[in-house]
């Protein structure tokens, strides 16, 4: 298995647009958040790449950059 290639930097008279970077929203400890497939929840526990949320009973540990999870 190859190793991913470098990330090229984007040249400022590109006619093509820059790639725009994820912002990756920052969660604490009982914030209230809701995802796209699971619903409401709250945050029960927060890892430096991870969060593990509670969906009514039903814990799940999602990753970041968290594509469906938003903080309300």
């Amino acid at each position: 298995m190859s190793p991913s290639p470098a990330r090229r930097r984007h040249l400022p008279n590109s006619p093509f647009a820059a790639p725009v970077e994820p912002v990756i929203e920052v969660f604490e400890l009982d914030d209230r958040v809701t995802h796209d497939t699971y619903g409401l929840g709250r945050i029960v526990s927060v890892e430096a790449e991870a969060v593990t949320v509670d969906f009514a009973g039903r814990r799940l540990r999602i990753t970041s950059p968290y594509p469906k999870l938003t903080g309300l």
